[in-house]
Order: structure tokens, then sequence, then C-alpha cells
């Protein structure tokens, strides 16, 4: 850890162009970051368990549903590089799978961004106009 990790982010050449190149692919969408918390994993699990909604509980899932493509990836890092595992699927059941390599070390959150702006792009070049991505981190 560092007392400036901005300072030390910019003075890594390679870490600014990939923040600036992620800047750039997801400025389009509208997202923003908001830093993880540590919590206690139960705390989370019970949290998730209650307070997610499932189909019984929403009025007309088949209205909400309805053109939603779902897109889920799982990023990760070792020695010898950094890729990604996406899974694409259409509102009728058609699966796309796909397992990018990624030409550059990385961590695995890192390896978590580079995954995510493989699935926006993808789902961009098929012209997606509703999408619901899940990550598993």
């Amino acid at each position: 850890l560092t007392d400036n990790p901005l300072k030390k982010v910019i003075a890594k050449l390679d870490t600014t162009g990939r923040l600036i190149k992620w800047s750039v692919e997801l400025g389009e969408y509208d997202m923003k970051f908001e830093a993880r918390l540590t919590i206690k994993s139960q705390v989370l699990a019970d949290f998730v368990g209650d307070n997610t909604h499932t189909k019984s509980m929403e009025e007309n899932p088949s209205d909400n549903e309805r053109g939603m493509w779902k897109l889920s990836a799982d990023g990760s890092s070792c020695i010898t590089g950094s890729g990604a595992g996406l899974v694409l699927t259409s509102p009728n059941g058609w699966t796309l799978e796909y397992a990018p390599r990624f030409g550059f070390k990385a961590t695995n959150n890192e390896a978590e961004w580079e995954a995510l702006i493989a699935r926006l792009t993808i789902a961009k070049h098929l012209e997606v106009q509703k999408i619901e991505a899940s990550n598993d981190s």
C-alpha cells in the first residue's frame, strides 16, 4: 500500500493507459464506480437472500424480461496471463460462449474490468437493447 495511490497509478504508463481505455469504453454507459466496503460474507449472504426479488414477487415477469439478454462473466489472472469467460444468452435461449485471453498480465480486479469491457463490446456489436449483466465477484 502507499500513501499516494493515485500518484503511484499515474506513474505507471501501462496502468494509466488501461484506465483511460476503461474510461473511454465505459463512458457511453450510465455507470459509476462505488468502492466495495469490507463486510462479513454471512452478512452479505443474508442481505442478498432477504432482498432478492423472484419472478413470483413481480406482477408480470414476462413483460419485464421481454427482450432482455443475460450476460455473465468471470475474469481471472495467473502467472502466465489473464483472461475471461463470457456467456451471453438471448431472450429466446440462444447462447454465445466466449473465452478471450488478454495480451497482458493483470490483477484479478483488472481482469474483471476487462471482462466487463469485452461483454459490453459484444453486446454492442449484436445491437442488444436490454441487457442484465452479472459478475461473480
